[in-house]
């Protein structure tokens, strides 16, 4: 009797074992599509290598009018310049980016999919997507709750506590909003086109939201960044930093929502960081994402924000 007993409970210890693994394995690793994004014909175009963000390739009035230098592109519609800061200790990249209408400012899900675990690159999502710059978005899959909204399409309606979500309008406005509350699918009538769920908000209204002690989670003091900003209509910012590193040590909430306001964002608001922070421009990785392990490498992550046609 005993030897049965003993022997139930290595087989229920077993099988417990087992969901429990299936169970972490469901969670953070393997991909489950739930939607499949459609793309616009034109942004399948497998020989762009993202140096040529022009759908119209055969439009020479056009792309004769594109100015391209290592840190710049212009053309008639989009003005992106990038400047490297050294700030706190820090390496810090800012670009400066100018539109003539909102439908420049786009987001896209890892795969073209949304759903749990799809996760790509940074810089190859920006060249599936014919991007001109991108960086990092919310990495919205590697959490449950927090809305997902793109291109005025409700796919989670799940909220949190206390977390504050970034709206983008249809006319290219930034907005920070408490997420607890708040019905998508209203705000998506009302002409919200992407919402984005990490935060929090850095500056609304023209001042700092965040104080010397406000934290992502259990993320360090000083991190690798990636943030959003608006300056005026259709004028944005967009600042990634490196960190965690000997040679930049990192920024904390209040010093990256510091950083920007001095470069005159009204509205500001914090995307994922640490070893996702990535920032891409012309084929290009600006910045030196670090890895867990502290090595330089790009993280896959579950979707971007970008400037392209």
């Amino acid at each position: 009797m005993k030897k049965n007993k003993h022997l139930l409970a290595i087989v229920y210890g077993c099988i417990l074992s087992c969901f429990t693994i299936y169970v972490l394995l469901d969670t953070f690793v393997i991909p489950r599509e739930y939607v499949q994004v459609e793309k616009d014909e034109n942004d399948d175009n497998e020989d762009n290598d993202g140096q040529n963000p022009s759908n119209d390739k055969n439009d020479t009035s056009f792309t004769d009018q594109v100015i391209i230098t290592d840190n710049s592109y212009s053309d008639q519609n989009i003005s992106i310049t990038i400047t490297e800061y050294r700030e706190y200790d820090t390496s810090i990249y800012v670009a400066d980016v100018k539109i003539s209408s909102p439908e420049y400012l786009q987001t896209a899900f890892a795969k073209n999919a949304y759903g749990r675990n799809i996760t790509q690159k940074t810089s190859e999502m920006a060249k599936n997507n014919n991007a001109i710059f991108a960086v990092n978005g919310d990495y919205y899959g590697a959490r449950e709750t927090g809305l997902v909204v793109r291109d005025g399409v409700v796919y989670r309606s799940s909220t949190s506590k206390d977390r504050e979500n970034l709206v983008i309008y249809e006319d290219g406005t930034l907005d920070v909003i408490t997420e607890r509350g708040t019905d998508p699918e209203e705000l998506a009538e009302n002409g919200a086109l992407h919402i984005l769920s990490f935060g929090p908000g850095l500056i609304m209204d023209g001042n700092i939201a965040v104080d010397k002690n406000d934290e992502v989670g259990q993320a360090m003091a000083s991190n690798p960044r990636t943030a959003i900003g608006q300056i005026d209509d259709l004028h944005y910012i967009f600042v990634v930093s490196d960190g965690r590193t000997n040679a930049s040590e990192g920024l904390s909430l209040y010093e990256l929502a510091t950083f920007m306001k001095e470069l005159g964002a009204k509205t500001a608001y914090n995307l994922d960081g640490g070893g996702s922070s990535t920032m891409w421009f012309n084929g290009e990785i600006i910045n030196n994402p670090i890895s867990s392990g502290g090595k330089s490498k790009e993280r896959s992550v579950s979707d971007i924000v970008y400037i392209g046609y």
